[in-house]
């Protein structure tokens, strides 16, 4: 297998790219902006998904389906959050074709099938679901509603990557409501700290966990909490968000309780989502110049194992020990493949899976039979070593486990070593410009400051960190006083 990646070093974007392509993950679509998930690429998302639902669960919430078309004034009830996927939302205006009698085998719109109220292709939820809520709550009875869903979203970006950011893109998104404010607070900041510890503990990746200014809020939210990661360029990227949404959308959908006393009460709301983007984050934190690096938690296969032979007869004998050995492994729950393919070479064979980021790769020939061992090569450090058959399931299973903390360890120094205090403007630009990551610095508080840097640096404020402490100090543009650091970064 032919993988020619270009380097990080020589061109992170187009590395990124050509590595999502040529390790099957997936491609750009016929559609402008949209992709086709492939195979390989929609296993590791699955895993992820199988994860988070059970997390959603333990947590009392569960799964529903709302639909994909919002009439446009249900979209517009709720204005911030209207005004804030405007310019992203694509609209259906009319519901049929018909020939067009001027290009005999062509169709055209038919003007007699406009529709009455044009719908809104979802980029997000709330409208439709706070409709609905308004019929599910009556009394405190009701609360919390506690409700996920897993779907897909259309936002028309002019600029798309591929699990970066898509015109279309899956997701899940929480739409909880609650009594009292409280309770709303606390759902917000719980799906927060159950998006790191997936993040964290499942995809070996870092977050810091904080929440957005109000610039970077998000639209019809009174508080976003959010985990922000830092890829190995240097670069941010947003990993989830937790929003609260105080009684906005209550107000907007009139969705009211009785609470105890009889009284009647908007209801207190939140959501909170994730997305194919940590595909793209899980790419980019552990991934090499040779191809994928997958945590053994998200990989579709974990265990590869690749026969050495030169006649059917020694495959045969080797045959006979992988299958005994699958099997032990499979008790185990590990996912692992047995590649007898006689049409491919075995350092074809290496090299695909290498590409492909398969933790463990497993090679036996004929001496290993002789000598009752196995080859053991490392996808992470690239690493071999040879293991007594006696002992292998064990070592296979702790070598797994071995492999995620390796790889959480590494991007964990890799993070920290990338944040960066700095007190003045030019400290803050050179650590941009020349280090990348984190740039922790003081702000005075202002969206104008926080524009200016925006627009001077193309640095935004990725989080206020919520492990912070009161610092006094000056903003690192204006000079006016501050009493805390934020974290500045380029983003994705």
């Amino acid at each position: 297998m032919s993988k020619n990646l270009t380097t990080r070093s020589e061109d992170y974007s187009k590395w990124y790219n050509e590595l999502v392509v040529k390790a099957d993950l997936a491609e750009n679509s016929g559609v402008r902006g949209c992709m086709v998930i492939k195979p390989y690429g929609y296993a590791i998302w699955e895993k992820m998904q199988a994860e988070l639902d059970r997390k959603f669960k333990e947590t009392g919430h569960q799964n529903a389906y709302f639909p994909l078309f919002v009439p446009k004034s249900m979209f517009e009830a709720e204005e911030k959050n209207a005004e804030g996927f405007a310019k992203e939302c694509a609209i259906v205006t009319h519901y049929r074709l018909k020939n067009d009698p001027d290009k005999p085998g062509k169709l055209m719109v038919d003007p007699n099938a406009k529709l009455e109220e044009e719908l809104i292709v979802r980029p997000t939820s709330e409208a439709i679901i706070w409709s609905t809520y308004k019929g599910w709550v009556q009394s405190y009875r009701d609360l919390p509603l506690l409700i996920n869903q897993w779907a897909n979203v259309v936002r028309w970006e002019m600029r798309t990557r591929l699990f970066l950011r898509t015109a279309e893109f899956l997701w899940q998104e929480g739409h909880t409501a609650h009594a009292t404010k409280s309770e709303a607070v606390e759902e917000s900041e719980k799906m927060m700290n159950v998006y790191a510890d997936f993040a964290e503990n499942f995809m070996a990746i870092p977050v810091v966990k904080g929440i957005k200014t109000e610039t970077e809020r998000f639209a019809g939210a009174e508080e976003t909490y959010c985990i922000e990661a830092l890829m190995q360029d240097g670069k941010a990227l947003q990993a989830g968000t937790s929003h609260f949404l105080g009684q906005n959308f209550a107000k907007a959908f009139d969705v009211k309780f009785a609470n105890a006393e009889g009284k009647q009460e908007y209801v207190w709301g939140t959501s909170w989502g994730v997305s194919t983007r940590l595909m793209g984050a899980l790419v980019m934190t552990h991934s090499d110049d040779k191809g994928l690096v997958l945590p053994p938690n998200l990989a579709p296969i974990q265990v590869v194992i690749v026969p050495i032979h030169k006649t059917d007869e020694q495959l045969g004998e080797i045959t006979v020990v992988v299958n005994e050995l699958v099997s032990q492994l499979r008790k185990l729950n590990i996912a692992v493949k047995y590649d007898d393919r006689t049409t491919q070479k075995p350092g074809f064979k290496f090299n695909e899976y290498e590409l492909k980021g398969v933790p463990i790769r497993i090679a036996v020939g004929p001496k290993d039979l002789e000598n009752g061992t196995f080859e053991i090569a490392r996808r992470d450090t690239l690493t071999k070593e040879t293991v007594s058959k006696d002992g292998i399931v064990t070592y296979v299973n702790d070598l797994l486990s071995q492999i995620q903390v390796d790889l959480y360890n590494k991007a964990l120094d890799y993070r920290n070593t990338h944040i960066t205090e700095v007190n003045n403007f030019d400290e803050f630009k050179d650590v941009l410009e020349n280090k990348g990551g984190f740039v922790s610095a003081h702000w005075d508080g202002t969206a104008a400051t926080e524009e200016k840097i925006k627009d001077l640096t193309k640095a935004t404020i990725r989080c206020i960190p919520l492990d912070g402490v009161e610092e006094a100090g000056t903003c690192v543009f204006t000079g006016n006083s501050s009493s805390r650091r934020v974290l500045f970064a380029k983003a994705y």
